[in-house]
C-alpha cells in the first residue's frame, strides 16, 4: 500500500470531489480516481461512492478517515516544522573536543553565541580519546591532523605549531639539548606510548626538514596542559603548543629549547560524518570556533583557504 495514495484519500474527502481534489493537487482527476482504486484494491474494501458530480463515503471509508486524516495532518505538520528549521538556526549541537579544549577556550564567547541562537543548544563531549562520532551521536569533532578514517569528512580550518620547552630550574640543573639527538638523554614530557611503545616527536630543522626523534620521560601524560604544567614544574621538556606557552615565555617561567626546531603546520580540522544536509546550527557553531580561536590566536588562518570546502578525511592522511 502506498502512504501517498492514503494523503490523496484524505485530500479527495475533504475536497468534496475527485475533480475539486485534483485541482488543488494539480494532477488530473482521472489520475485521482486511479489512485484511490488502487488503495482500495489494496485494502480489500469500497472506500469511496462515486458519482458525476459527487461522492459519498462508504462506511468503511468513513472509518478509514477517521483514523488516517490525524496522522496525515500531523506528518504534513511535521514535515512543516523541518522545513522552518532549515531555515533558521536551532537545535542541538553535540561536539566533540580536546579534555582542555575550555582550558583555552573562552566561556564568555560561548555564553554570547548562545545569547545570539536562543534556540540553539551546545552539547561538548571533552577528551583527548577520538570517539566514534555515530556511537556518541557527535555532530561536530575539533581535531588535529592528520586523520586516517576514510568515513569521515573534514575541513581543515587553520594550524598551528609546537615548540619545545622547560623550566630554567631544568635547564640548570640538566643542560639544555646542543642538538635533537641529544633529547633522548633528557626527561621529556611525552604522551603515553600504546603497550610501552617508543614515544617519537617530529620535529621540523632550520632548513624546512621534519624528522622524528625518539624520547624518553619517566612523567607521562596524556593532556597538553598537563604536559605545559608539567614542564613550569621543572618535570622535563614539553613540545606543546605555542600559543601556551607564549605567556610562560614571556614572563620568564619558561625557556625555549632548540628554538631553531618545531613541529610546524600542525592542522586543525572540523570532522563529520558527512558532508549532506548538514543544520545550520553546526554550521553557526563551526563558523564561531573558527573566528574566536583565530581571535584568540589559538590557531593560525589558512592563507587563501576555501573555508566551505569539506574534504574527504582519506585525502588529507599523509
Amino acid at each position: 500500500m502506498d502512504l501517498n495514495d492514503v494523503s490523496l484519500f484524505v485530500q479527495v474527502v475533504r475536497a468534496g470531489s475527485l475533480a475539486e481534489a485534483g485541482r488543488r493537487l494539480g494532477m488530473p482527476p482521472s489520475t485521482c480516481s486511479r489512485r484511490i482504486q488502487q488503495l482500495e484494491r489494496d485494502l480489500g474494501v469500497r472506500l469511496i461512492q462515486r458519482s458525476t458530480r459527487r461522492l459519498a463515503l462508504t462506511g468503511a471509508g468513513q472509518e478509514f478517515f477517521q483514523r488516517c486524516a490525524a496522522q496525515v495532518d500531523a506528518l504534513a505538520e511535521s514535515a512543516k516544522q523541518m522545513l522552518d528549521a532549515r531555515g533558521s538556526v536551532c537545535g542541538r549541537v553535540r561536539v566533540a573536543a580536546p579534555a582542555d579544549f575550555f582550558h583555552w577556550f573562552p566561556l564568555d564567547r560561548v555564553a554570547r553565541f548562545l545569547a545570539d541562537y536562543p534556540k540553539v543548544a551546545l552539547e561538548f563531549e571533552l577528551g583527548d580519546a577520538y570517539v566514534d562520532l555515530l556511537d556518541r551521536n557527535i555532530d561536530i569533532a575539533i581535531r588535529t591532523g592528520p586523520i586516517h578514517e576514510p568515513m569521515l569528512v573534514t575541513r581543515q580550518f587553520g594550524s598551528t605549531h609546537k615548540t619545545l620547552v622547560a623550566s630554567p630550574a631544568y635547564l640548570r640543573a640538566h643542560g639544555a639539548p646542543a642538538t635533537p639527538a641529544d633529547l633522548s638523554s633528557h626527561e621529556c614530557i611525552v604522551s603515553p606510548g600504546a603497550n610501552g611503545a617508543p614515544v617519537l616527536w617530529k620535529l621540523d630543522g632550520p632548513d624546512g626538514r621534519r624528522d622524528q626523534f625518539a624520547v624518553r620521560g619517566r612523567f607521562q601524560v596524556s593532556t597538553a596542559r598537563a604536559q605545559l604544567n608539567a614542564a613550569l614544574a621543572g618535570l622535563g621538556i614539553a613540545l606543546v603548543p605555542a600559543f601556551m606557552t607564549e605567556p610562560c615565555l614571556r614572563d620568564g617561567q619558561l625557556q625555549a629549547v632548540l628554538p631553531g626546531y618545531a613541529y610546524r603546520d600542525v592542522r586543525i580540522y572540523f570532522v563529520y560524518l558527512t558532508h549532506r544536509h548538514i543544520p545550520r546550527a553546526v554550521n553557526a557553531f563551526a563558523e564561531f570556533v573558527q573566528e574566536i580561536m583565530i581571535e584568540e590566536r589559538m590557531i593560525d588562518p589558512l592563507p587563501g583557504a576555501d573555508y566551505t570546502q569539506e574534504i574527504p578525511a582519506a585525502r588529507e592522511a599523509r
